[in-house]
């Protein structure tokens, strides 16, 4: 059996290229908010400038990430699986969870934007961008799921020029909306201060706060599989 290949990595290696490689490394970038979907097409070091971290501390906290979980990026990662095996995966854990978790969370957002509102006015504009964000997921999963999905598998079986170039000019429109998607989500986290409620809030309040920030987490994951894996096997073949 053939020795297993460290991972190593560099201050130069894009964010999306080290959460292909080495999946676990997500739940790091994510407590770190470093974006790795929309916003991985760049250097680890021009990531962490932003943040106003030391690349350096990034990277021995990566190198102890892979030393801790030596095994990961084999088992959690989808680099590797056949696109109809990625897409059901999308469809069937991410859509679905956009499809069950935004109506119920709509109605905690509007609920504590009503009792709260008044004196906590930022609220009504987490409910107003929620209400957008909401409405743009939902029409952009089901647009993947009757129309891209579908091509994308009937390229995979024949291959055809037209068919290729169609897919092309609908992964733009998605990656676009994407974009759209990942600067709602980070309006909604300045204007909640990292998701973080005031001394304050009840119990509605603070679950809502938290189900926002899972929100986030998830659809950032799911934007990567898609942005950084899916895509890019039509966009470069």
């Amino acid at each position: 059996m053939a020795n297993k290949v460290q991972l190593y990595f560099d201050k130069e290696d894009f964010v999306r290229d080290i959460v292909v490689q080495f999946p676990k490394s997500a739940d790091y970038f994510r407590s770190r908010r470093i974006d790795f979907c929309c916003g991985g097409n760049r250097p680890l070091h021009e990531a962490a400038a932003e943040r106003n971290m030391d690349v350096e501390e990034l990277l021995v906290d990566l190198a102890q990430l892979v030393a801790d979980h030596p095994d990961a990026e084999e088992g959690d990662s989808w680099a590797v699986a056949e696109s109809a095996d990625l897409i059901g995966h999308i469809v069937n854990k991410h859509h679905r969870y956009l499809r069950e978790e935004l109506p119920e969370l709509k109605k905690s957002v509007m609920k504590v934007s009503r009792v709260h509102g008044e004196s906590g006015p930022h609220l009504i504009e987490v409910e107003r961008l929620f209400g957008q964000l909401m409405s743009e997921l939902l029409e952009h999963t089901g647009k993947e799921e009757a129309e891209v999905f579908p091509k994308m598998i009937n390229w995979e079986l024949g291959q055809e020029d037209e068919v290729l170039s169609k897919l092309r000019s609908s992964i733009e429109e998605l990656e676009a909306e994407h974009d759209a998607a990942g600067d709602i989500l980070k309006k909604l986290r300045e204007l909640t201060g990292d998701f973080v409620p005031p001394a304050h809030a009840c119990t509605t309040y603070r679950m809502t706060y938290a189900r926002l920030e899972e929100l986030e987490g998830m659809t950032f994951t799911h934007v990567h599989l898609e942005n950084n894996i899916l895509f890019p096997r039509y966009t470069k073949a």
